[in-house]
């Protein structure tokens, strides 16, 4: 009797979880190290420095409850799951589409024997079935291994939100990477100061040691998160312009 490979990578749902400790305790750090260190205690000195010290909390503020938002939303929001028993609606399957219908598999190199050459055909979205669900599969659903159900318009499972992305909670994701990017870009302009100062401070001994440290560790976290979300958010730019998922785009 064979075995299910695919049932082990249930197990990585439980990495996920690590995962959001971690997120929770970056932005406690980063927090700690804006708010508390750097630019609360500035609020009491008056002046432009209270003014600008209020305007930058404020907005650090601001972009925090936008990210945790957008983070809950897609951590609670259902991707999308297919009705049990789903089948493809009867007026789908007029006009002799119900054989592509059937089938979710073109052999390669008949694609381009299937039309006339010099003509063109909108061809019908391909329904197909999942084994391991039982159930029928609509156009542009796929199976996570993780979640161990079929997912609509599945995008990837993130293990930093212990859930897929998909067809309901994408609009969530796409907004968390882009608050996320202001926040850490946020905190690596207003905790750029500190760190160039880093040396001489440690140096001299005009602050903690633990206090160093978190501005230190804050910048580079804020830093390396806002370089990689770059990256993330003009690739996802592409492919919601195009209506690509990653899963498609692989």
């Amino acid at each position: 009797m064979g075995c299910n490979l695919f049932k082990f990578c249930s197990g990585l749902r439980v990495l996920g979880y690590f995962m959001i400790l971690l997120v929770a305790a970056i932005v406690a750090m980063s927090y700690y190290a804006v708010v508390v260190i750097t630019w609360g205690p500035r609020l009491l000195l008056g002046g432009s420095d209270s003014a600008l010290s209020l305007s930058i909390v404020l907005v650090f503020h601001i972009l925090l409850v936008l990210l945790m938002w957008s983070y809950f939303r897609v951590v609670f929001e259902d991707p999308g799951s297919v009705p049990e028993n789903w089948k493809p609606l009867e007026e789908n399957l007029e006009g002799g589409a119900g054989s592509s219908l059937a089938n979710d598999y073109v052999a390669p190199g008949t694609s381009d024997s299937i039309w006339p050459s010099g003509e063109i055909f909108e061809r019908p979205p391909t329904v197909g079935y999942c084994s391991r669900c039982q159930n029928g599969k609509p156009p542009r659903c796929h199976h996570c291994s993780i979640c161990q159900r079929c997912v609509l318009k599945m995008d990837h499972h993130c293990i930093w939100v212990v859930n897929c992305v998909g067809a309901h909670n994408y609009k969530f994701f796409l907004l968390f990477l882009f608050y996320t990017f202001l926040e850490t870009t946020l905190d690596c302009i207003v905790l750029l100061p500190k760190f160039i100062n880093f040396f001489s401070e440690a140096k001299n001994g005009s602050v903690s040691p633990g206090n160093l440290a978190a501005t230190f560790l804050a910048f580079v976290l804020n830093l390396a998160f806002a370089l990689s979300l770059l990256g993330f958010i003009i690739m996802n730019t592409s492919l919601l312009l195009s209506n690509t998922t990653s899963v498609e785009l692989c």
